[in-house]
Protein backbone atom coordinates (compact mmCIF):
# COMPACT_ATOMS: atom_id res chain seq x y z
CA UNK A 1 0.00 0.00 0.00
CA UNK A 2 0.92 3.43 -0.88
CA UNK A 3 0.28 6.40 1.21
CA UNK A 4 0.37 10.18 0.37
CA UNK A 5 0.11 12.03 3.49
CA UNK A 6 -0.25 15.98 3.64
CA UNK A 7 0.28 18.44 6.31
CA UNK A 8 -1.03 21.54 4.44
CA UNK A 9 -0.54 25.18 5.18
CA UNK A 10 -0.46 28.39 3.57
CA UNK A 11 2.71 29.24 4.05
CA UNK A 12 4.45 25.74 3.85
CA UNK A 13 2.99 22.69 3.16
CA UNK A 14 4.75 19.16 4.11
CA UNK A 15 4.04 15.86 1.86
CA UNK A 16 5.40 12.51 2.32
CA UNK A 17 4.87 9.52 0.70
CA UNK A 18 5.09 5.84 2.25
CA UNK A 19 5.24 2.32 0.68
CA UNK A 20 4.47 -0.80 2.88
CA UNK A 21 4.91 -3.99 1.59
CA UNK A 22 3.95 -6.80 4.29
CA UNK A 23 5.57 -5.72 7.57
CA UNK A 24 8.28 -3.47 5.94
CA UNK A 25 7.92 0.53 5.30
CA UNK A 26 10.03 2.92 3.69
CA UNK A 27 9.99 6.47 2.30
CA UNK A 28 9.29 6.74 -1.10
CA UNK A 29 9.34 10.76 -1.35
CA UNK A 30 8.95 13.89 1.23
CA UNK A 31 9.65 17.02 0.62
CA UNK A 32 8.85 21.00 2.17
CA UNK A 33 7.12 23.15 0.17
CA UNK A 34 7.11 27.15 0.58
CA UNK A 35 3.74 28.86 -0.40
CA UNK A 36 4.01 32.15 -2.33
CA UNK A 37 3.76 34.21 0.42
CA UNK A 38 3.22 37.22 -1.38
CA UNK A 39 -0.38 35.77 -3.31
CA UNK A 40 -3.66 36.24 -2.38
CA UNK A 41 -5.20 33.20 -0.65
CA UNK A 42 -7.31 32.04 -3.85
CA UNK A 43 -3.81 31.79 -5.66
CA UNK A 44 -1.87 29.49 -2.56
CA UNK A 45 -4.86 27.30 -2.71
CA UNK A 46 -4.49 26.67 -5.95
CA UNK A 47 -0.55 26.31 -5.55
CA UNK A 48 -1.75 24.06 -3.25
CA UNK A 49 -4.08 21.99 -4.87
CA UNK A 50 -1.12 21.67 -8.22
CA UNK A 51 1.09 20.19 -5.68
CA UNK A 52 -1.06 17.34 -4.28
CA UNK A 53 -2.09 16.58 -8.26
CA UNK A 54 1.66 16.37 -9.05
CA UNK A 55 2.42 14.16 -6.16
CA UNK A 56 -0.88 11.71 -7.03
CA UNK A 57 0.17 11.77 -10.30
CA UNK A 58 3.73 11.18 -9.78
CA UNK A 59 3.77 8.71 -6.95
CA UNK A 60 -0.21 7.14 -7.06
CA UNK A 61 -0.84 6.64 -4.27
CA UNK A 62 -3.84 4.01 -3.08
CA UNK A 63 -5.05 6.83 -0.46
CA UNK A 64 -4.01 10.52 1.12
CA UNK A 65 -3.99 10.92 4.52
CA UNK A 66 -4.10 13.98 6.40
CA UNK A 67 -4.94 15.41 10.21
CA UNK A 68 -8.18 16.83 11.26
CA UNK A 69 -7.96 20.46 12.05
CA UNK A 70 -7.59 20.63 15.63
CA UNK A 71 -8.80 23.57 17.72
CA UNK A 72 -6.89 26.18 18.31
CA UNK A 73 -7.44 30.05 19.96
CA UNK A 74 -6.74 31.86 16.56
CA UNK A 75 -9.95 31.28 14.09
CA UNK A 76 -8.33 32.99 11.20
CA UNK A 77 -5.52 30.36 11.23
CA UNK A 78 -8.03 27.86 11.17
CA UNK A 79 -10.05 28.78 9.01
CA UNK A 80 -6.89 29.05 6.32
CA UNK A 81 -5.73 25.46 7.31
CA UNK A 82 -9.42 24.43 6.79
CA UNK A 83 -9.17 25.97 3.17
CA UNK A 84 -5.86 24.69 2.56
CA UNK A 85 -6.57 21.08 3.80
CA UNK A 86 -10.03 21.43 1.57
CA UNK A 87 -7.86 22.57 -1.35
CA UNK A 88 -5.94 19.36 -0.49
CA UNK A 89 -9.06 17.13 -0.61
CA UNK A 90 -9.96 18.20 -3.83
CA UNK A 91 -6.73 18.07 -5.47
CA UNK A 92 -6.99 14.03 -4.34
CA UNK A 93 -10.86 13.44 -5.17
CA UNK A 94 -10.65 14.90 -8.80
CA UNK A 95 -7.64 12.08 -9.20
CA UNK A 96 -10.10 9.66 -7.79
CA UNK A 97 -7.73 8.74 -4.26
CA UNK A 98 -9.59 8.44 -1.20
CA UNK A 99 -8.79 10.57 1.57
CA UNK A 100 -8.76 9.68 5.19
CA UNK A 101 -8.73 11.90 8.03
CA UNK A 102 -6.72 11.28 11.89
CA UNK A 103 -6.88 13.45 14.93
CA UNK A 104 -3.37 15.02 15.55
CA UNK A 105 -3.01 13.03 18.75
CA UNK A 106 -3.43 9.89 17.16
CA UNK A 107 -0.79 10.63 14.64
CA UNK A 108 1.57 11.28 17.78
CA UNK A 109 0.49 8.44 19.68
CA UNK A 110 0.97 5.98 16.47
CA UNK A 111 4.52 7.56 16.36
CA UNK A 112 5.63 8.35 19.38
CA UNK A 113 3.44 6.53 21.95
CA UNK A 114 3.07 10.11 23.29
CA UNK A 115 -0.24 11.81 22.14
CA UNK A 116 1.58 15.37 22.93
CA UNK A 117 4.90 14.95 21.20
CA UNK A 118 6.23 17.78 20.20
CA UNK A 119 7.69 18.79 16.73
CA UNK A 120 11.10 17.51 17.18
CA UNK A 121 10.01 14.33 18.15
CA UNK A 122 8.38 14.03 15.42
CA UNK A 123 11.04 14.52 13.43
CA UNK A 124 13.02 12.28 15.19
CA UNK A 125 10.83 9.54 15.04
CA UNK A 126 10.42 9.44 11.63
CA UNK A 127 13.88 9.47 10.83
CA UNK A 128 13.91 6.42 13.24
CA UNK A 129 10.98 4.61 11.59
CA UNK A 130 11.99 5.18 8.57
CA UNK A 131 15.58 4.30 8.46
CA UNK A 132 16.13 8.02 6.75
CA UNK A 133 19.61 9.95 6.29
CA UNK A 134 18.67 12.96 7.61
CA UNK A 135 16.55 14.37 9.81
CA UNK A 136 13.12 15.15 7.54
CA UNK A 137 12.14 19.27 7.59
CA UNK A 138 9.55 19.82 10.48
CA UNK A 139 6.36 19.81 7.54
CA UNK A 140 7.54 16.55 6.02
CA UNK A 141 7.81 14.72 9.17
CA UNK A 142 4.17 15.91 9.66
CA UNK A 143 3.14 14.38 6.77
CA UNK A 144 5.24 11.07 6.80
CA UNK A 145 3.89 10.86 10.20
CA UNK A 146 0.29 11.37 9.36
CA UNK A 147 0.91 8.37 6.59
CA UNK A 148 2.85 6.08 9.16
CA UNK A 149 -0.99 6.78 11.11
CA UNK A 150 -2.38 5.16 8.59
CA UNK A 151 -0.56 2.33 7.59
CA UNK A 152 -0.39 1.74 10.99
CA UNK A 153 -4.22 1.51 11.78
CA UNK A 154 -5.03 -1.27 8.87
CA UNK A 155 -2.09 -3.41 10.43
CA UNK A 156 -1.41 -5.03 13.37
CA UNK A 157 2.26 -5.52 12.84
CA UNK A 158 4.70 -3.11 13.27
CA UNK A 159 6.02 -1.80 10.49
CA UNK A 160 10.07 -1.26 10.47
CA UNK A 161 12.23 0.86 7.74
CA UNK A 162 13.47 -1.75 4.62
CA UNK A 163 16.92 -0.08 5.48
Amino acid sequence: MRVLGIDPGTIRMGVGVIEANGNRSHAVAFESIPISSESPLSEKLKEIFEHVERFVETYHPDVVALENVFFGKNVSSLVKIGEARASAMLAAAQKNVPVVEYPPARVKQAISGNGQASKVQVQKMMKLLLGLVETPPEDAADALAVAWCHLNSHSSHVRLSSR
